[in-house]
This record gives structure tokens, C-alpha cells and sequence, in this order.
């Protein structure tokens, strides 16, 4: 028996709760990696962190789609499952973002962060699987692709208020932050969407009604009620239609490309189009022949470098190296316990800047001192002269638990500092500074402009009578868009580019599950669409992955910053390879089971 045609009405509350969702997962496909770049993650291993969302949708749709075949009770089939989900990500949303001002040491708020984003991926793929099997149980053939436009228009919407949420909140809270703490606009974003979740999860929960398991039965032609033993998810992949295997070639180089946008478009934009400024971020410290990683180094109890952050040593004052606990020039304080001053993460004295001209009158531990020549710079540990030579220095590591320095060795330094310790750095981005954070919220309105143009896109789609066709120039737009954001390096003209991204997110959010659902039918629709997300978390796992080796085959910029824009461009590349790949689908009929 053909299903009947539900009203337009049915048809949105069916995935209203998507746009709920979707705010949650915009926030974090645009901010994660602002949040742990802000918190002191090296850039150079973003791409690593983003492996665990795609791995936790690889465990947990499957799962969630063949469970849910099997589930019926007075909830309903799928939404059960919807509903467990949102909760656990409210839950977890209100976490993620506090990771770097709980008290925790780098590494650790770095595990916390990882941690909350693994529990938040795995709660937003509960919650987003039910909806996609509810129009594949409920929906018939004619008005699926109706169906699946309108969740993508949904679906974008959502995105576009994800996206936004961050600016739009910064113009009532601060968006900077001391060094290690993700900004406040950016904190009560994950808030509010995570208010906006439940409430939309909750409607759908409440308008939409599942069918009885015999009246399911009897329209997706099955002999018994979907339960008890079914065919495991191997012998389903055997028997799986050529079109699972075609499509989930697309879905390949489609979703690699996008996981790169998400991983560097903050950093790229901030770089190529924000001129952020590049700090120096210590990798390796060798101390008279002895190399250290990740090590902490303190001289006379004070830290010189922590966390790959190098403090200063001294400065030089009338030609004589001194190392004060304060030093105040103009009523600005410049050094304040034996530590740089920062704003914005901008050290206010810098190695080899001149800090003030002779005649001047300078406080040195609350001493004026009068200049008689230039107060040339601060001195930093690789510059310290003879006259200012380290007795010795000590290599610590950093006890989590009682939050002790422990001494693991001694080294003795009785020559210049310069001449006994070689670091190694790596420069990047200053994540602390006004033009990174306003990268940040801007890209999340790129993110935005993206999400309008899919969501416009969207309903132009079911226009196009060869489903192929629209599919490859969808594509092949989106492909545009990523290469000329190498071109288009001004803030205003990356419109340009994200909107053209936006017509590729589209037809990859609409025509795969369309032209896949078209080709099943029966009791293991939702265990086929569980195994289908795996062409969309595979990809991505792959694709982050390779994504450290494959930023570091790029030139430096001029301020010694690797650059990251160039992965946006190999995105560009990856979409042209899918938009060729559409052409070799062959769309099908189902089978009777």
C-alpha cells in the first residue's frame, strides 16, 4: 500500500526538533576549534581532536538505527531516542566551553575538553539519526524529496543561528579573555543553544506521532513487525544496493572537505584576512645536550617557560642586566612579579623593543630610576649576557594532583645561558589577541551566510529534474567557493566564498538520503541509514587524520605562521573530485522484502 500524503504542516513537525539540534552542531563544527586553540592547543594538532566526533557517529548511529528498528513502545520507535540524546547534550554544552576556567592544568583542560566533545558528538548523533529514519518510515516516495528539503531548510536555519551566536552575544558580553579562557560571548552561546535544543526537541517529541507497529507493517510491505532477530550489520552491507556504495563515494570527498573547513577556517581567516598576530610557541627546550619535551623550566623560583610559553629573564637598565619583580614605565606596568604584562595576549614589552628613550624616569621595584641611555629591551632567556648567566635552572614536571612543581633534575649552568639552551618553536597564531576572537565570530557569520545560501538552495533543488546534475553543480559551486577564498582575502569579500560553500552543503544534506532512501524499503531502513552515516564519519576521520601532515607540506607566510588558508583550497579540490563521482550513480527502485 502507497503511504498517504501528509500536509506540509506534518511534514515540518517531523523535523522541527532537527533545527534545535543543528544549532548545537553548528556551534560546534564553527567554535570547537577556537575554543581549543584559545585554550593553548597547538593549531598544528586540531585536525587530531577532530577525529573523535566522526568516530563516536561511526559507534553510535548504527547502533542507534538498528536498535531503533527494534523499538516500540508507547514513545514511539524512533523518538525515544531522539529525546535521550538532546538531554545528554544540554547537559554536556554546558561544559564544553568552561574547559579552560575550571582550574585545570593545560593538558588537562585540554582531556577535559575532548572528553565533553566526544559526549556532546555522540548526543547530537542520538538525536539527529531518529529524524532522518522518521521521514524513511512515515514519508512516501513522492514526497520524500519535499520531506528531506524541508529538513534541510530546517536544518540550515538552525545552522544559521548556531552560527551566529557568538557575535550577536558579543554585543553584551566580552569576546576576550584572560590567557587559557574561552570568552564569555562564546560561553553563553553554547547556552542558549542549548535551551534552544530542548525546546524544539521537545515539540517534535509531543506533535509527532510514530506509526503502530501492524500499520507500519502493512505500508513499507514487510511480513512481520519489525522486532526480534534481525540480519546482522555485515549481511546487511552484502546485500546493500549499488547506489549505498556509489552515493557513499560522493559522501567521501564531499565530507573530507567540509571536516577541513571546520578544523582551519578560523585560523585561516584570522591569518589571511584578520592579520592576527604570530606568536612564538615553544615545542623543545635543550639544556647542555640534554633534550626536554613538554617540560616546565624555573630559575630562582621563578617560571621561565610553562605550558611552551617563554617569560623573560631580565632587562636591561643603563647598560646593566637586572631581573626586577616590577617594572612601571608611565604609570604602565610592564612586568609584574617577575612576569610579562599582557593585553589581549600581547606582551606590553617585548625582546628588542625599545622601551624608553634616556631622560625618562622609570619605577624598578618601586625605585625610580632615571635613564641616562636607552632602555633597549626585555631580555628573554635565549638573550640573558654573561653578566646575567643562570647559576641553575630546573627542569620540572607539573604534579596534576596537588598542583606541586616536582623537580626532576638539576642542571648546573655556569656559562651563558645562550650558549647551554637551544629551543625549538613553532610559531602561530596569537589566539589571545583582539583580531583572532574577532576571526573567530566572524566566522562564525561566514558560517551563516553559508547556511542562508544552503537553506535558499535547498528549496531550488527539487527543481532540477536530473537529481545528478543538480547534485554535481552543487558541487562544483561549492568547489569555487573554497578555492577563492584564497583570492578573496578581505573580510567582506569571503561572503562571496562561504555562500558559494553554501549551495555544496545543501544538495550533501538532501540529495544523498534522498536518492538512498528512494532505493530501500522495509524493516532495516533505519539499520541501512545507521550504516550509511559511516560515508559521512569515515571520511572525516581520514580526513583529520592526514590533516596535520598534509598543513605541514605548506609554505610559511611572512610572519613565520603555516599557512592554513591552503587547506580551504585543498577542500576545493576534494569537492571537484566528488562532483566528477556523482556521475557514476545509478539511482534504483527497492525491493520487496
Amino acid at each position: 500500500m502507497q503511504k498517504p500524503d501528509l500536509s506540509f504542516w506534518k511534514l515540518w513537525n517531523l523535523s522541527f526538533g532537527f533545527f534545535g539540534v543543528q544549532t548545537a552542531y553548528a556551534l560546534q563544527s564553527a567554535q570547537v576549534s577556537r575554543i581549543f586553540s584559545t585554550i593553548g592547543a597547538d593549531p598544528h594538532d586540531l585536525s587530531y581532536f577532530w577525529i573523535l566526533p566522526p568516530l563516536m557517529g561511526l559507534i553510535v548511529q548504527p547502533i542507534v538505527g538498528t536498535s531503533s528498528d527494534r523499538t516500540w513502545n508507547r514513545f514511539g520507535r524512533r523518538l525515544p531516542y531522539l529525546l535521550a540524546g538532546a538531554l545528554i547534550a544540554v547537559i554536556v554544552m554546558c561544559f564544553l566551553p568552561n574547559a579552560g576556567s575550571l582550574g585545570f592544568t593545560l593538558s588537562s583542560a585540554i582531556l577535559f575538553g575532548l572528553f565533553m566533545l566526544m559526549l556532546l558528538d555522540t548526543s547530537l548523533n542520538m538525536a539527529m539519526q531518529p529524524f532522518k529514519m522518521l521521514v524513511g518510515d512515515v514519508v512516501n516516495e513522492k514526497q520524500k524529496g519535499l520531506a528531506y528539503s524541508i529538513q534541510s531548510a530546517l536544518c540550515n536555519a538552525g545552522s544559521v543561528l548556531g552560527y551566529l551566536a557568538p557575535i550577536l552575544l558579543g554585543l553584551f558580553l566580552s569576546t576576550t579573555a584572560p590567557k587559557g579562557v574561552v570568552p564569555q560571548n562564546l560561553i553563553w552561546a553554547f547556552y542558549v543553544c542549548a535551551a534552544i535544543v530542548i525546546l524544539c526537541v521537545i515539540y517534535t517529541f509531543v506533535k509527532v506521532k510514530e506509526m503502530p507497529p501492524r500499520e507500519y507493517a502493512i505500508y513499507n510491505e514487510v511480513e512481520n513487525v519489525p522486532s526480534g532477530k534481525r540480519d546482522n550489520l555485515l549481511k546487511l552491507l552484502v546485500k546493500a544496493p549499488k547506489v549505498f556504495w556509489t552515493v557513499g563515494l560522493v559522501q567521501f570527498f564531499c565530507w573530507a572537505a567540509f571536516l577541513y573547513m571546520w578544523t582551519y577556517s578560523t585560523d585561516a581567516i584570522a591569518g589571511h584576512a584578520f592579520d592576527a598576530p604570530a606568536t612564538q610557541k615553544i615545542t623543545g627546550i635543550t639544556i647542555n645536550g640534554q633534550h626536554y619535551i613538554d617540560k616546565y623550566l624555573l630559575h630562582n623560583g621563578n617560571m621561565i617557560i610553562e605550558n611552551g610559553t617563554l617569560t623573560i629573564a631580565g632587562v636591561n637598565v643603563n647598560g646593566q642586566f637586572v631581573s626586577p619583580s616590577t617594572v612601571v614605565l608611565d604609570g604602565d606596568t610592564i612586568i609584574d612579579g617577575g612576569q610579562l604584562r599582557y593585553t589581549y595576549g600581547v606582551a606590553k614589552a617585548a625582546p628588542g623593543e625599545i622601551l624608553a628613550d634616556a631622560g625618562l624616569k622609570v619605577m624598578i621595584d618601586g625605585r625610580e630610576v632615571e635613564l641616562t641611555e636607552p632602555m633597549p629591551s626585555v631580555t628573554s632567556l635565549s638573550r640573558v649576557p654573561a653578566e646575567g648567566r643562570l647559576e641553575l635552572a630546573h627542569i620540572a614536571k607539573h604534579n596534576e594532583a596537588d598542583g606541586i612543581y616536582e623537580l626532576e633534575e638539576i642542571t648546573s649552568l655556569p656559562a651563558t645561558a645562550g650558549e647551554n639552551i637551544e629551543l625549538e618553536y613553532s610559531t602561530v597564531l596569537n589566539t589571545q589577541s583582539l583580531e583572532y576572537q574577532q576571526a573567530g565570530n566572524w566566522n562564525g557569520v561566514y558560517l551563516a551566510i553559508q547556511g542562508v545560501v544552503a537553506l535558499l538552495w535547498a528549496m531550488a533543488l527539487p527543481r532540477f529534474r536530473n537529481r545528478r546534475l543538480g547534485y554535481s553543480v552543487s558541487l562544483v559551486l561549492g568547489a569555487i567557493g573554497f578555492i577563492s577564498s584564497w583570492y578573496l582575502n578581505s573580510q567582506w569579500m569571503l561572503t562571496v566564498s562561504f555562500g558559494l560553500m553554501g549551495i555544496a552543503w545543501a544538495a550533501m544534506l538532501a540529495m544523498p538520503f534522498t536518492i538512498l532512501t528512494n532505493a530501500l524499503k522495509g524493516s532495516n531502513i533505519g539499520a541501512y541509514l545507521g550504516l550509511f552515516n559511516c560515508t559521512i564519519c569515515v571520511p572525516q576521520i581520514v580526513a583529520a587524520l592526514l590533516g596535520g601532515s598534509i598543513l605541514a607540506l605548506f609554505p610559511l607566510a611572512a610572519n613565520g605562521v603555516t599557512q592554513t588558508a591552503l587547506m580551504l583550497v585543498t577542500s576545493g579540490i576534494l569537492l571537484l573530485i566528488a562532483a566528477a563521482s556523482v556521475w557514476i550513480v545509478r539511482e534504483t527502485t527497492p525491493t520487496k522484502e
